[in-house]
This record gives C-alpha cells, structure tokens and sequence, in this order.
C-alpha cells in the first residue's frame, strides 16, 4: 500500500513547484490544473509508484520519463499530447494502469507494445487510424479500451492477447473484424458500437466465455448464425 503521497488536486497550478525533499513520495498527483510541461526534476522521482497529470494542458513529455523504473500507474489522460517517448514503453513495472485518453495521438507507438506486464490499457478520445502488429506485446493485458478513435481495421496479431477480457472499440471506422479474434479466449465483452461493420467473423463462435457482445448502431451489419450461436449460450448480444 502506498503512504507517501502528496496531492496537488485542482489547485489552478500552472507550473510544478519545487519537489525539493520529496525523494521518498510514492503517489503523486497534479489532477485538474494547468501545467503545460513538466520539469526535469520530476523524473528524479525515481520511488515514484503511482503518477497522475490527468487533465492538464501538458503536450510533450520528456524520454527522461524513462527514469520513473518503479511507477506501475500512469495517468497522462485528458492532455494535448500529439505524441510519446519512445522510452514510455521501457518502464519495467508498469502493471497496473496506463490511461491515455482524451490526447491528440494520431499513432500508437510501437514502444508501447513493450509493456509485457500492463493489465489496463485505455487510449481512448484520440485520433488513432491503425494499431501495430506489435501489441501482440502486451502479453498481460486484461482490458484494452480504444473507443472513439479513428480505427478502420484490427490486425491480426490481436488475437494474441490471450489474457483480454475486455475489449472497447465504440465509434470506430470498423468494417470488419480478422478471424483471430476468435482466439481471445479469456474475452468477456467486446463493445463494437457505432461502427461500420458489414460482416461477422464466424471465429465469433469460438469465444466460449463471451457473455456482452454489443453491436449497436452498426446500420448495415445483418443477422448472422453466429450470432443466434453466441445467443443460445447465454451471451448477451446488443443489436
């Protein structure tokens, strides 16, 4: 359990003040301000555990962010962030959350498909238009939320994600989906609402512990045996 904390929660900061002394803090917080960077001696937090700069107006961030070895959440959402470190994805115990929504990322950067031990990872609210093949990386994933970008197709390595439970692809560009995802075995819900899809994978079938498929406000997907499949086994399927 985290106990050395400091909160600087909605105070109108517009810089980071001086950390002089904080050496030991485990969970630190600059939620709600207004910080449009981030100094350099913040990095030299290197105990850091838990790091939230959620909903600032942050748009870069340093690769000496590469420092912060022991932080296994991160909370860089709700930013005007266009892109990230490469060394982001070098971070050795970020397990826990990654939250990246609410940017301006157009690319989801390969680096990123490095973090083997990352269970949550949301990037939502952007602009991505393609993920890598490389997010067959992200071997410990148990939810993924991309809704609300600019996705027209998955690649086939994300049938990979043998730990997935959740998948959140809302308000995409889909218009299909490969065969592998039928080999998230793990998957509990898979949210496709608001997309463009024209067909099912018959793959569909094959996630036995499927128990929400939501497909709603897809205007030209028609009814399929896989889905009166997936019916008859107690799988809630939204249409």
């Amino acid at each position: 359990m985290t106990t050395n904390r400091l909160e600087l929660e909605g105070q109108g900061l517009t810089e980071v003040p001086s950390l002089a002394g904080a050496g030991e803090v485990e969970y630190l917080s600059f939620y709600t301000n207004e910080l449009t960077s981030v100094p350099e001696t913040l990095w030299e937090l290197t105990g850091l555990r838990v790091l939230i700069l959620a909903d600032n107006k942050i748009a870069e961030l340093s690769p000496s962010i590469g420092k912060l070895t022991q932080v296994h959440t991160l909370d860089l959402g709700h930013n005007r962030l266009t892109e990230l470190p490469d060394e982001l994805g070098c971070l050795p115990e970020l397990s826990e959350y990654l939250y990246l929504s609410d940017n301006l990322l157009t690319r989801f950067p390969d680096s990123l498909c490095r973090l083997g031990k990352l269970r949550y990872l949301g990037i939502t609210d952007n602009q991505l238009t393609e993920l890598p093949s490389a997010i067959s990386g992200l071997t410990s994933l148990r939810e993924l939320r991309l809704y609300h970008n600019k996705l027209t197709s998955l690649p086939e390595s994300i049938g990979e994600l043998s730990t997935l439970r959740e998948l959140h692809l809302r308000g995409n560009r889909l218009t299909t989906l490969p065969a592998s995802i039928g080999d998230l075995s793990e998957l509990r819900q898979l949210d496709l609402r608001g997309n463009r899809l024209t067909s099912l994978p018959e793959s569909l079938a094959k996630l036995s512990k499927l128990d929400k498929l939501d497909l709603r406000w897809n205007k030209h997907l028609p009814d399929s045996a896989v889905l009166h499949e997936l019916e008859e086994r107690d799988c809630m399927v939204l249409r």
